[in-house]
């Protein structure tokens, strides 16, 4: 074989190589993007067994309307394949609020919904949505204290709700940090259901509005809660009792849902592509890290007691709201133990963040 004959087979060997391992590589990051998260949706039917809710013409009761309205939302939610329906109750029971928050963080859930139905002396009618939140005013405290009065229908609630007055704002209100820094999920979800019930079905938009559910409180992903409608307005009430009320009313909460995991997953790939950038910074300075354990625009003192015992928490204002760091270390394996302490003490959104000086790095940078 003649030595150029021999070039040429290496190279056509080499080129058919580069191709396999292109291919692979090609596969692998494909892979990497195209594998869908699931997400864990807890879907709540408000009210239930010997709480009836509210009872409004024609003595139609929100527990069952708020049930049967649940169960199509997750009988649609299901056929997706990338979504986790769970149930705080499929029946006619009577769950507790706080069990209710626990179901939702013991599955460590993406989404909190909670279905209700309103009632007022008049004939208010239209649909709101619900966000932890403090209270603008004496009206939406007065909503959240209707809601949360179940709690006096619960076993050992004295033990359960320690130190909670259903009648005393500064109860609700509480330290809301980790909702808080859910706040703007829980805004854009709460706001695509609106849209929905004002866009597709033509119901009376009250807005989105915040108060202390205590049900919203006991968890700590994006939650929200819905008031689907007045059972006493005659002409509202009929059409959330009747077949079809019940199904548009969950189509349009299920789209929200779904639109709503479909924008989340757009921002984790744009998360993912961010932090494979690199951000280069001058000098020879070490990187260091820091475990972010929360953030939101309440301006928290740092004290151990604010944070389930964490101690040397540190808070830096950023563009208008506050970032809540853990730790300061040059060590990676250092940062690693206090993110696995923050997740035990119940921060499970935590992660580790690097720098170089005063400015944010890549992970992979500062590790390198």
């Amino acid at each position: 074989m003649n030595s150029l004959l021999f070039l040429k087979i290496h190279h056509k060997i080499v080129q058919f190589f580069l191709c396999v391992s292109f291919f692979v590589c090609f596969l692998s990051t494909s892979s990497l993007y195209s594998q869908k998260k699931q997400y864990t949706v807890v879907l709540d039917a408000g009210h239930g067994g010997k709480d009836p809710g509210k009872v409004g013409y024609g003595k139609y009761k929100e527990k069952d309307i708020a049930l049967d309205i649940v169960l199509r939302v997750g009988k649609i939610l299901e056929k997706e394949n990338d979504i986790k329906v769970i149930f705080t109750r499929k029946n006619d029971v009577l769950i507790d609020l706080w069990e209710r928050g626990r179901i939702a963080n013991k599955a460590d859930a993406d989404l909190f919904v909670s279905v209700h139905c309103n009632a007022h002396n008049s004939q208010a009618s239209g649909s709101e949505t619900w966000i932890l939140g403090l209270h603008a005013n004496s009206r939406n405290f007065e909503v959240a204290k209707a809601e949360n009065e179940v709690i006096l229908l619960e076993e050992n609630y004295k033990e359960k709700y320690k130190g909670y007055n259903i009648n005393s704002p500064e109860s609700v209100i509480g330290l809301t940090l980790e909702q808080e820094e859910n706040l703007d999920k829980s805004i854009a979800l709460a706001s695509t259901v609106q849209e929905n019930f004002k866009g597709n079905l033509h119901r009376v938009d009250r807005g989105v509005k915040q108060a202390g559910f205590v049900v919203l409180h006991q968890t700590y992903m994006p939650s929200i809660l819905i008031e689907t409608g007045f059972l006493t307005n005659k002409k509202e009430g009929a059409y959330l009792n009747s077949k079809k009320g019940k199904s548009e009313m969950a189509t349009a909460i299920s789209k929200a849902i779904i639109k709503y995991i479909d924008n989340a997953r757009l921002n984790t790939v744009a998360v993912l592509s961010d932090e494979l950038s690199v951000v280069s910074s001058s000098g020879d300075e070490p990187a260091y890290f820091k475990v972010q354990i929360a953030s939101g625009k309440s301006k928290i003192k740092t004290a151990s007691y604010n944070f389930k015992g964490l101690k040397g928490v540190e808070r830096v204002p950023v563009e208008g709201y506050y970032k809540y760091y853990l730790g300061n270390t040059t060590n990676y394996e250092t940062a690693k133990e206090l993110l696995k302490k923050a997740k035990q003490k119940g921060y499970s959104s935590a992660f580790i963040a690097a720098f170089k000086g005063v400015e944010r790095i890549s992970l992979s940078e500062a590790i390198k």
